[in-house]
This record gives structure tokens, C-alpha cells and sequence, in this order.
């Protein structure tokens, strides 16, 4: 059954256009406040269940965190606020403090004009399509307002930066450090800027920020794991061992070596992967999703190390993960999740993982990159202006099949439509660049066709 406002990683949209709006979110935060407190069975025992809400720099943060506080209080649900807090740490402080939910406010790596709505659950891991489904079905319903005596409290977690600091410090082995290392951090003027730079520098790291100044204004502008040549640049200028990118909420990383060269999620994925078999530390095998790399399955195959695809979103990813029994997975975006640290992909402890290696090999990370050469990939996003049935037209699949046959076994071709923006994504990958990119040319001209 789909779905009317979650997308693939939460409600995300324009603000101030329907569903990001301040009625809307009131409703929504009563909503879920009914659907993930278990209120009722609560309320009964006269206690009051508690949410979390973090939220990212975007200056809409505080008009949707006000209306999701309005509509949580009116159910009931006491409000935990934690401030600016990347999304992975709302995760850890869900848990940490035992609330019965957490919700973040961010769009992630969108614009600032954008924004959007992430949920979790107690344990900290993102909500099952079914939750989802039933969050929808309560907004369908009236609001009502409780009796002012049963009407939920908000109070600040002013030490929340502190607590998550320690957290991300406590997943690095506590007899290694990172003396000697020059890190350049990119904050994406997001919700990394004031805890990031702390984590690493404690460890030892000397660490040159950029991207740390935000203003509500400039989240992800020209800055972070999308737009990766200001790390690039900041890596030559200050001739840096390494640079560290992050999205505006701080859930996916990317990664600079020293020569300026970019690491994406699956370059960094392989790294983690390979130190931890070697290292006897790496539970079953890694988890990718349909747009990863074949490059990297044929070079965990070679090492004999299980992989398996899951849909595109980190949620799906975890999901392969726990049915599988395995800790290891992630996205090409950066999105990687180590489930024996955290609950949920964090790109500050994926970083980590990654310079845990870099030291336990005591080889470069240019040196960890060359070991993986990725197969040409591209990716073509075409801007729909209606919805069409991939699967079934005929004038597209005719085009998917032809670069097929083309490509002879030796690539892939994938089309999918965005969960998050009105767009369908086509990506063609395999070892000619130059057919790779006719290819993904050709069917991108028909997509855009059929969708106009």
C-alpha cells in the first residue's frame, strides 16, 4: 500500500507548501505522539511518555519544532528538545534517555528551503513501513486536546551535545589515538558544526573546520558531502593528511585523501569491510543497495566476503542487515551504518572506522583507495512532470534492454524514481566510460519523453 506524505527516509518537501507547513505539523506531532508512545497504556500507569526532537540549522527548524511540540503536548507526550543535533545523535539520545520516540527536523542535504521530518523508535532505528501507515491513518483523524492536567511538559537537554560527543569518542579503540593526523572537517554548515570538530580533536587529530558558520541560511551550500570540492580544495591548501565531509544532518559521510582525490560510501564501505576481515572483526558480510558499485561486489567476492542488495535507503540497508544477521552495510552516498556502534548510519563513527583502518594498516588513505577501482558510473537525473509506470512502458524498457544487450554482461543499468524529489533517477555503469555514458545519454532522452 503506498503512502501518502513518508517517502523513502521520512516526510521531506518545500516549506511552507503542504506538508511542510506549521498546521500540518501540529497535527503530525499528535499524531505520532498517539501512534509511538503507546499514549494510552501510558497514561493509564500515570506516567507521561517523552519524545525527542533534534533538528538540523535550517532556519524553518524553529517554526516545525514548535509545531510539533504544540501538537505533542496537546496528546499528552512530553517533549525532549536538544537543539541543533545531527540525526544519528537523536538516534544514540533517543535510546540514551529512554524516550519512547525521537523525531528530527531536517531535509538532509536539500536546500534550506526545504525541509522534512525524520522518526525513530526507542531503540533508535527507523520506523517500519507499517508505523509509517499507521501515522497516516491517525492524521486522518480529529485532534483533540487533552485535559489541561494530562497536557505534556518541554524541557531542554542542554548537555545533549556533550553526551553524543563521548559517544562517537567511545566507538574508537580506546588504546589508539589520532596524534600526528591533519584533518580538514567540512561541517556542511549543518548539524555536525559544533560536535564534529570536538570528536576528532580530542582524539588527537589536529583539525581544520570549514563549513562550521552556520546562519539558517547556508546548509549544504557549495559545502559538505554534495558539493565536495571545497573539501577537496581545503585538503591541497592546508596539505592535510585527510578530509572528512558531512551532509547537513550528519548522517552520510564522504571522504578526501590527501592527494585531493574523493572517496565515496562505497570506496569507504570496501575499506571498513577489508580491515575488519583482516582483522578477524567483520560479522557475516556487507550490505549494499541496487545503486553500489559493482566494482565493490566483485572485490568482496574475490575476498569471499558475502554481499547482498537491498532497495536504495539506509532503512532498507538495516534491514538486510538484521535479517541477515550482519553489522556491515551502506550506500554510495555515504550513508554507512556499523551496527555493532551505533543503531543507524553516523557519519561521524563511519569516519572513524575508516581512520581506524587507515591507522591498524598504517597505509594512507590515497594507498586504501587504490585498492578498489571503481567501474565507471553514471548517473543521470531526469525532472518528471508527471508519474509513469517504469516497469511497464514500453518505450523505456525497450531503451533499459538495448543498453543491456550493449553492455553484454560486463554493467548494469537502473532506473528508479526519488523518494524524496520529482525525479527518476537513471544510472548506467560498467568498464567502458564512454559507452557508460551514450548509454545513460540515450535513455535519459526517452525518460524525459515519456514524463513531459
Amino acid at each position: 500500500m503506498s503512502k501518502k506524505y513518508f517517502g523513502t527516509d521520512g516526510i521531506r518537501g518545500r516549506v511552507g507548501e503542504a506538508p511542510i507547513t506549521p498546521d500540518f505539523m501540529m497535527r503530525l506531532g499528535y499524531a505520532a505522539g498517539r501512534v509511538l508512545t503507546g499514549l494510552d497504556s501510558h497514561l493509564a500507569k500515570g506516567a507521561h511518555p517523552a519524545v525527542l526532537i533534534g533538528k538540523d540549522t535550517r532556519i524553518s527548524g524553529y517554526m516545525l519544532e514548535a509545531a510539533l511540540e504544540a501538537g505533542l503536548s496537546a496528546a499528552g507526550v512530553d517533549v525532549l528538545l536538544t537543539g541543533p543535533m545531527p540525526t544519528p545523535a537523536v538516534a544514540y539520545l533517543t535510546r540514551a534517555l529512554r524516550a519512547q520516540a525521537g523525531i528530527v527536523i531536517s531535509a538532509s542535504h536539500n536546500p534550506f528551503y526545504d525541509n522534512g521530518i525524520k522518526f525513530f523508535s526507542s531503540l533508535g532505528t527507523k520506523l517500519p513501513d507499517e508505523v509509517e501507515h499507521a501515522i497516516e491513518a491517525a492524521l486522518d483523524e480529529p485532534m483533540q486536546v487533552m485535559e489541561s492536567a494530562k497536557l505534556g511538559k518541554a524541557r531542554r537537554i542542554d548537555d545533549a551535545a556533550g553526551r553524543y560527543i563521548e559517544f562517537c569518542k567511545s566507538t574508537f579503540p580506546s588504546q589508539l589515538d589520532l596524534r600526528g593526523l591533519k584533518i580538514v572537517l567540512d561541517c556542511a554548515h549543518g548539524a555536525t558544526y559544533h560536535v564534529a570538530p570536538p570528536v576528532f580533536h580530542e582524539l588527537g587529530a589536529e583539525v581544520i573546520a570549514i563549513g562550521n558558520k552556520p546562519d539558517g541560511l547556508n546548509i549544504n551550500e557549495q559545502v559538505g558531502s554534495t558539493h565536495p570540492q571545497a573539501l577537496q580544495r581545503a585538503v591541497l591548501q592546508h596539505q592535510a593528511d585527510l578530509g572528512i565531509a558531512f551532509d547537513g544532518d550528519g548522517d552520510r559521510v564522504m571522504m578526501v585523501d590527501a592527494e585531493g582525490n574523493l572517496l565515496d560510501g562505497d570506496q569507504l564501505l570496501y575499506i571498513i569491510a577489508a580491515t575488519r576481515q583482516q582483522s578477524g572483526l567483520l560479522q557475516g558480510g556487507v550490505a549494499g543497495t541496487l545503486m553500489t558499485n559493482l566494482a565493490l561486489e566483485h572485490k568482496l567476492a574475490a575476498m569471499s566476503i558475502p554481499f547482498a542488495r537491498a532497495k536504495v535507503g539506509d532503512r532498507y540497508v538495516l534491514e538486510l542487515l538484521n535479517q541477515n544477521n550482519w553489522q556491515l552495510g551502506g550506500e554510495n552516498s555515504g550513508h554507512i551504518l556499523t551496527l555493532d556502534k551505533h543503531s543507524s548510519g553516523d557519519g561521524i563513527i563511519a569516519a572513524l572506522q575508516v581512520l581506524y583502518a587507515v591507522i591498524q594498516s598504517e597505509k594512507t588513505l590515497g594507498q586504501l583507495r587504490a585498492e578498489l577501482t571503481l567501474y565507471p558510473q553514471v548517473l543521470i537525473n531526469v525532472k518528471t512532470a508527471k508519474k509513469i509506470d517504469l516497469a511497464n512502458h514500453a518505450e523505456i524498457q525497450s531503451s533499459v534492454k538495448a543498453a543491456e544487450t550493449a553492455l553484454a554482461n560486463r554493467g548494469r543499468v537502473l532506473l528508479r524514481a526519488s523518494g524524496t524529489e520529482p525525479k527518476i533517477r537513471v544510472m548506467v555503469e560498467g568498464e567502458n566510460e564512454g559507452q557508460v555514458q551514450m548509454l545513460a545519454e540515450r535513455i535519459a532522452e526517452v525518460v524525459t519523453k515519456a514524463t513531459q
